[in-house]
This record gives C-alpha cells, structure tokens and sequence, in this order.
C-alpha cells in the first residue's frame, strides 16, 4: 500500500465506531485500516508499515493494554489509547505500557484529530524505503543493494546475505522471524542457515560482531535490523 498519507491502524472490536473513525480520519487526509481485534492487528503489522495506531482497551481475548505491551518488545510504532476508562490509573497504566496518548470516550472526533497529528509531529519522520541506512560502520544502499564504508568503497557480500540484508533493511525497526527470512530468501534456506548467515554478515557490518549495535538478535522472536 503505497501513499504520502500517513497510515493509521484502528483496533476496535465495536465495528459501528471503528468505522466512524476510518472514515473520518480518511475525511482528514490518512490512510485508514481497520482490525477488529488484537490477532487481526498483528496480521495487518506484518504486511504494512503504519505511522499511528488507535487501540481500544476493552477488546474480547486480548485486550488493549496486553497488546500494547507485547507491540512494545518490537515496534515503536506511535500508539493512542481509546477507551471509555478514563480513571487516572487506567492512564497511567497505558503511559507506562508505552502509549503516545490516551483519549477517554466519549470524544470530539475533532479533538481525536488534533492529537493524532499531534503525535505524528512528534514522531520520527518516515524514512524513504531506498534511502541509504546509516549502520555506524558502513551504509547500505537498497536502491542498489549495495554495502558500502563510510568513504564508498563497496564490501563484498554474496547474494544470499545481499537478500538477506535487504530484507530487513525494508523492515528495519521491525522483527522478522528466522522463518520469514527462510521464505522471503525463496525457502531453500534452513533455519540454521539463516543463523549462519546472520553470524556472517555482523562481522562485516559491526565493529563487534560477537555484541552486535546494529544487527540484533530478539531472543525467541527473530532478527532486526537498528539504523543509527
């Protein structure tokens, strides 16, 4: 999903409001999905890049607070809280897992607005997909796929960690499993391999490969790729 509109991800099990709210945020110049609940989010995390999302706290099964605190071990993703709990503990319970802000319904949309750009000013702004990653030692360069020092010259990589490198580079800030590297380098890879290629690539990018900056390993998840 390709825009200059800032993508937002709505996590409400009530669908009547959850599609208010896609509407009038599109009204307001985003681009909206909508999850009905914590599993449906996760699904629409692995296949875009969003720059907010909206979660309400009292959904079936998961609810917003759990789900925050699991995003947290893995994204930075800005987050608002949406709830009809507006009691100071409940805020405070949300700040503390992590959220950007928290909104009590009932809510002025208008006001829901506001903060929402609000918090996008604030964030990090988003980096263009072929913009060269500062990784402190050297830089890659996914619009040629291309690692280079500091002063240009090219470091040899071979095509596996060339594809590899490039995976997590379009997903950095992100973990991706040793499973979805496997499929996303054609499923010919094992998962050991992936471990290997891993080991082989931090001693050409890290200044300490044996306790990697840039290339990190989230234990029991997968791998992730850090940018200065």
């Amino acid at each position: 999903m390709q825009s200059d509109e800032p993508h937002i991800l709505v996590v409400d099990d009530d669908t009547r409001l959850r599609n208010l709210l896609q509407r009038f945020l599109r009204e307001n110049g985003f681009t909206v999905s909508g999850a009905k609940d914590a599993a449906e989010a996760r699904m629409f995390l692995k296949q875009y890049k969003f720059d907010l999302l909206i979660v309400d706290v009292m959904m079936p099964g998961e609810n917003g607070f759990d789900f925050l605190k699991a995003l947290r071990l893995e994204n930075n993703v800005p987050v608002m809280m949406l709830t009809a709990m507006g009691e100071t503990c409940d805020r405070i319970k949300g700040l503390e897992n992590g959220a950007d802000d928290y909104l009590p319904k009932p809510f002025e949309p208008q006001e829901l607005v506001l903060r929402v750009k609000n918090i996008l000013k604030r964030a990090p702004q988003k980096n263009d997909e072929n913009a060269p990653l500062d990784l402190g030692l050297c830089i890659f360069d996914p619009s040629k796929k291309e690692l280079l020092t500091k002063s240009g010259n090219i470091i040899h990589i071979t095509p596996v960690e060339q594809a590899l490198l490039n995976a997590l580079a379009m997903k950095s800030g992100q973990i991706l499993s040793r499973e979805e590297l496997s499929e996303i380098l054609g499923g010919d890879q094992s998962l050991r391999s992936i471990d290997v290629q891993i080991t082989r690539l931090r001693k050409k990018i890290e200044k300490d490969s044996k306790n990697p900056r840039h290339l990190q390993t989230i234990r029991g998840k997968g791998y992730m790729l850090l940018p200065e």
